[in-house]
């Protein structure tokens, strides 16, 4: 309870005396009244610990008054406040700020106000010290994921390497094949020149081993086998496939030795016999594996197809010297000359007659004479369908060094072992 509680119609003032002794009593006389303690002794209360007596009015209109005071005050921020007319003394003054504390309608009383619109500088503050002081909430809600848009290549790599999103898998390079799928070109992507001029390589050096005799043709004809083996299965997107390719090499060489066993004489048999006992033996192999049905039948077609092509590239082994010597040289300048820069129908002619005229060339050099023209015709046509296979469904650089440079003068066998037996 308050010391200027009111008492018997008096107020208590320490100062009464006018000697500002704080032992004086109310009637000034410096003694102690029977009623007051010493200053030694602690000070306690006669009255009751809570008055419920005294309850002030505080009216509406007064709360309302005393906030848009407070709310005027605080938009003028620094400016000078007006002068207030002085008001009289009231004793109760005190009383009522520290009631208003403990239950008045001031203390408790919510009604919304309206508040000025304030400025932009001042509401820019305002949020700035609100988002600083307001405490966070009790269940904050997770902000939602932002999806990032890929970003574009700058303009000037547009025409360079393209690579993926950085992975922990490596090697991210996008290949050709991949850019051509994504862009949804045609399947069929070319060699090129390189590929083109190392099977133009192969073929001069089996033209060459050809005319020093059959011992000097099996070194580039087991070659071009081995590239055949290993193109065929990764052309059909089976890699690696290590017992497939060693299944068909082994085969090919089954038909070199075979051949040369038998001689030149027996090669047609030699070839055949070869390719049904390796026909069999895939399809044995494949009936032990473990795979699925639909991976076993394809792992078998491929392997067959492969031991195929390598036991059929033998025929180069069993033809004709001169007729191989003039297939070489005309599946060498066809390849070429199809990888030129030409358009499509253009390159396909000029192909064409460069196996025509690299064969009229090398049959001048052979007993063929100008039956070669015909003879490099036939290995022409038969280059550019393997080379055309070597292409197909987005081929990688891989396909393009093994299936692209092998693939021509594999296919150029046959047609070069048949018309060298009908021409010579």
């Amino acid at each position: 309870m308050s010391n200027d509680q009111y008492y018997g119609g008096q107020q208590y003032d320490p100062y009464a005396n006018g000697t500002g002794n704080t032992n004086g009593n109310a009637n000034g006389n410096g003694q102690p009244n029977q009623g007051q303690q010493s200053p030694d002794v602690t000070q306690t209360w006669e009255g009751q610990t809570w008055d419920t007596t005294y309850q002030p009015a505080v009216s509406y209109e007064q709360v309302r008054a005393d906030r848009a005071q407070a709310q005027q005050a605080a938009q003028q921020g620094h400016q000078p406040q007006p002068q207030q007319p002085q008001q009289p003394y009231d004793p109760y003054a005190s009383n009522q700020a520290s009631y208003e504390s403990y239950g008045t309608p001031a203390a408790y009383y919510t009604e919304p106000q309206p508040q000025p619109q304030p400025q932009p500088q001042q509401e820019q503050a305002h949020a700035h010290a609100h988002a600083q002081a307001a405490p966070a909430p009790a269940y904050a809600q997770a902000p939602a994921p932002v999806e990032q848009e890929p970003v574009p290549a700058p303009a000037g790599q547009a025409g360079g390497p393209g690579w993926s999103s950085p992975t922990t898998s490596g090697n991210t390079r996008i290949t050709d094949a991949q850019r051509a799928r994504a862009e949804g070109r045609s399947p069929v992507i070319e060699p090129g020149i390189q590929p083109a001029a190392l099977t133009a390589v192969l073929g001069l050096l089996i033209a060459a081993g050809a005319a020093l005799g059959t011992y000097g043709l099996l070194l580039p004809l087991v070659l071009l086998q081995g590239l055949t083996a290993a193109g065929w299965f990764r052309l059909n997107g089976m890699w690696p496939a290590r017992q497939g390719i060693a299944l068909a090499f082994a085969g090919g060489l089954a038909a070199d030795a075979a051949l040369l066993a038998t001689g030149r004489e027996h090669a047609a048999a030699a070839i055949l016999g070869t390719l049904g006992v390796w026909v069999l033996l895939c399809l044995v192999l494949q009936l032990r594996s473990h795979a699925e049905p639909d991976e076993r039948m394809y792992g078998l077609m491929a392997t067959v197809a492969s031991a195929a092509l390598t036991v059929v590239a033998t025929g180069l082994l069993g033809a004709e010297p001169d007729a191989v010597v003039v297939g070489g040289i005309a599946v060498a300048a066809a390849v070429v000359a199809r990888a030129l820069p030409l358009p499509g129908p253009v390159s396909l002619l000029a192909a064409l007659l460069a196996s025509a005229g690299a064969g009229i060339a090398a049959g001048g050099l052979t007993d063929l004479g100008t039956s070669g023209a015909l003879l490099g015709l036939g290995a022409g046509v038969c280059a550019l369908i393997g080379l055309r296979v070597a292409s197909y469904d987005y081929p990688s650089r891989f396909v393009h060094m093994t299936a692209g440079v092998a693939l021509p003068l594999t296919a150029a066998a046959p047609a070069v072992y048949l018309l060298g037996r009908a021409l010579v």
